[in-house]
């Protein structure tokens, strides 16, 4: 077979075995069997090449058979569970910058826009927009839409949303502190009210992505924050959503109802008018595999971020449907560029094409991931269409390393140079285990000495900040479709105490990019806009600061009876529209 022929690749498999989903309505009570193939990592070594190297494969240990109830594992079908993969850090549309926070959030407050399931910006809160020039944008409000407090929304509430956002120290729970949502708008200088359901948006600079980013902030009321505080708003969210918060269990289970006098939604997204279920739950389960487990049982209807590995056999199962979307969330390996090995550019190519990327979309994705062609994904509109991700040729590498003076001059395996060995340590979170031991397995045949390092984001983020590691793998989110928010955030050199190069964990800093990438903010015509960001995409592509790996497709579940349901490229799980099948 091919692709064992190229190489092997570490895979984590799991087996669930259930009987088939109960159909929707009021179940009639049974007992059936749900088997569970109990596994565990084990370590062989394999032959790559005439090289032995140590793989982890997975051996199944015990079967075991559980009864199980089904009546009482079903959820009423007026009721629609979610399983999340994380829980939201707050219920503040102010104060995240995670996808799960702006799942729960989004589905209890509206934006002045929203986002389809792909890339496409519809006017939400918003009525119309009009930029009468290219800094100050004026927004109508649509009128009768009500808090679900049922107090009306107008532009003093939108007025007090952005300002919330872009002054500092505006939100004073649990400390005082500024909007981390900030950056996602940070041209915007002020916000004016013209009349009651008219407000003026006065922009720094031109910035063209302004509409893309609105997306990303929702509408508060300014009556109940002021008469609550932070404190009591987190604790119950009033927004102008399709649900309504209802209870909560901590952020680990979030219960929501529906907003009976919900003004509809976007009017170019239908279904329009109130949600179709009664209620929503946010269910909290980390874990990959019990999130599997509980939608086979029944316990859950929706589950997010689905394992690649067990999309095909699931997508096989009786009750069960499975949907994709083209992911948002680029993966890379970034180098530390002011460190041996990686500050000589030829070694950080011969590293992009040592990684066979189209081995990996096909062994550990199925399929549903694509090989990035540089720094941005390729689903960005201003992706640098000539650019093609780095073959695998690992003679091409090997060349590289031998023209910057790498060989094995011991035959030891390791390519070393001036008596030091070529070796150093990958870092990155449990979430990419399986991708970052695919690729330091690749190197390691190739004759680099990686090890896998797996961290808490909270713990690494200071010794990536002070640049202090030497390369880590990792993500960063694309979901407004535009270079703003990313390019700076991850190419860009660092700027303390700015948004500039936030994200940027290889210390890379090119003059001629970080030009480049502030030209592009503040350039309305996108042709002229399009050549702009070109250039700085071959130029970091050339540069190569990290492995430009991969874009996964989101991958989510749900049981066959949730219709009007399918995964978005922004993560976001949209409920407004989603219904459970009649029977």
């Amino acid at each position: 077979m091919a692709v064992k022929n190229r190489m092997l690749l570490v895979l984590m498999s799991l087996v669930l075995m259930a009987a088939p989903l109960a159909s929707c309505g009021t179940p009639t009570p049974e007992v059936v069997e749900r088997q569970v193939v109990v596994t565990q990592i084990v370590q062989e070594t394999v032959i790559v090449e005439g090289t032995p190297v140590m793989v982890e494969v997975t051996k199944v240990v015990e079967v075991e058979k559980q009864v199980v109830v089904t009546p009482t594992s079903l959820p009423a079908r007026d009721v629609i569970i979610v399983g999340l993969s994380a829980a939201p850090v707050t219920l503040d549309p102010a104060d995240h910058r995670t996808r799960n926070s702006e799942t729960v959030i989004r589905n209890m407050f509206d934006g002045l826009v929203t986002r389809d399931q792909v890339s496409g910006v519809h006017l939400e809160l918003a009525e119309s927009l009009e930029w009468l020039d290219e800094q100050t944008l004026e927004v109508k409000l649509r009128q009768g839409v009500l808090f679900h407090d049922g107090v009306a929304m107008t532009a003093d509430d939108v007025v007090f949303t952005f300002e919330r956002i872009i002054n500092e120290n505006m939100i004073e729970y649990p400390e005082v502190h500024s909007s981390p949502r900030k950056g996602l708008i940070a041209p915007l200088e002020s916000i004016d009210k013209i009349d009651d359901y008219t407000v003026k948006m006065n922009f720094s600079a031109p910035w063209p992505p302004a509409i893309q980013m609105l997306v990303h902030q929702q509408i508060v009321p300014k009556h109940y924050l002021e008469e609550v505080g932070t404190k009591g708003f987190i604790e119950h969210p009033i927004g102008t959503g399709p649900f309504k918060f209802l209870s909560a269990t901590g952020l680990e289970q979030i219960v929501l109802e529906r907003f009976d006098d919900y003004w509809g939604g976007a009017p170019d997204l239908e279904p329009v008018g109130p949600p179709c279920v009664r209620q929503v739950v946010f269910r909290v389960i980390p874990e990959a595999s019990t999130r599997v487990a509980a939608l086979l049982a029944g316990e859950v209807d929706i589950i997010q971020a689905l394992p690649a590995e067990l999309a095909d056999t699931l997508a096989k199962t009786p009750g069960v449907q499975v949907g994709t979307a083209a992911g948002t969330q680029p993966k890379w390996m970034e180098m530390n560029v002011n460190q041996p090995p990686f500050d000589d550019v030829r070694v950080r190519q011969a590293m992009n094409y040592a990684v066979d990327k189209d081995l990996i979309v096909e062994a550990i994705y199925g399929g549903r991931a694509a090989a990035l062609a540089g720094p941005l994904s390729p689903y960005n509109n201003y992706i640098n269409t000539s650019l093609v991700p780095y073959p695998y040729d690992t003679e091409k590498a090997l060349a590289l390393l031998a023209e910057a003076g790498w060989i094995d001059t011991n035959s030891d395996g390791i390519l070393d140079k001036d008596g030091i060995s070529l070796a150093f340590t990958m870092d990155t979170l449990e979430e990419f285990r399986s991708l970052a031991e695919a690729v330091a397995n690749q190197l390691r045949a190739l004759g680099v000495d990686v090890g896998v390092r797996f961290w808490e984001y909270s713990v690494v983020k200071p010794m990536l900040d002070a640049n202090e590691r030497m390369a880590y793998l990792d993500d960063w989110g694309d979901s407004a479709f535009d270079p703003v928010g990313h390019f700076e955030a991850k190419w860009h050199g660092r700027v303390t105490g700015q948004t500039y190069g936030r994200g940027n964990f290889s210390g890379y800093n090119n003059a001629r990019v970080n030009e480049l990438t502030k030209l592009g903010e503040i350039t309305p015509d996108p042709v002229v806009r399009q050549l702009i960001y070109d250039e700085a995409q071959q130029i970091v592509y050339d540069e190569a600061p990290a492995i430009f790996l991969i874009i996964p497709d989101e991958t989510e579940a749900a049981r066959a009876d949730i219709v009007n349901w399918g995964p978005a490229a922004d993560s976001r799980i949209n409920l407004h529209d989603v219904c459970v099948a009649a029977q």
